[in-house]
């Protein structure tokens, strides 16, 4: 396995909506097609990653971070929000499954956590469905879990999560 040591981040702005949702797009099934069915896949693609609703998130207080490689191609992205005084949420982080266990996404959530910092921000927290591979790797980057939960995200649909918390 190569590790890309060249990867950069940038700050996302709205031409970069088409990239988030093609990343999104190639990671949600390896990411989820043993986890939730097909039909809830397309669901909360379309109700996540639809164009006026990124667009929305990054006119306000949603930060998007895009990962690029070597070659200045988008491999990844994160997002992240300062909820309160003290505390923020790591809303998404995913990379290209061709860019998965390669250091991607320690690279966007060190970024992640370094504008947690400048933001006075103490806690982070994310939900990740219990059944994700993820969770192991936020353990390993320091993150407990919080909490259980099950939230109704419509059309009969549930995200059964961790809330998992990183405090610095």
């Amino acid at each position: 396995m190569q590790i890309f040591r060249f990867m950069k981040t940038r700050k996302a702005n709205i031409s970069d909506i088409p990239l988030i949702q093609s990343i999104a797009e190639a990671a949600w099934r390896p990411t989820y097609g043993e986890i939730l069915t097909e039909e809830q896949c397309v669901y909360m693609l379309e109700w996540m990653y639809n164009t006026q609703k990124l667009e929305e998130q990054i006119k306000g207080n949603i930060q998007f971070i895009i990962l690029e490689n070597q070659d200045s191609e988008a491999v990844g992205y994160a997002s992240f929000e300062k909820t309160e005084e003290g505390k923020g949420k790591l809303h998404k982080i995913y990379t290209h499954p061709t860019f998965k266990h390669r250091g991607g996404g320690s690279i966007l959530l060190k970024e992640i956590i370094h504008i947690a910092r400048t933001m006075k921000v103490k806690i982070v927290e994310l939900n990740v469905n219990r059944n994700n591979t993820a969770v192991e790797f936020y353990l390993k980057k320091g993150f407990k879990i919080k909490e259980e939960i099950d939230l109704d995200v419509g059309n009969g649909f549930f995200m059964n999560d961790y809330v998992m918390r990183y405090e610095f």
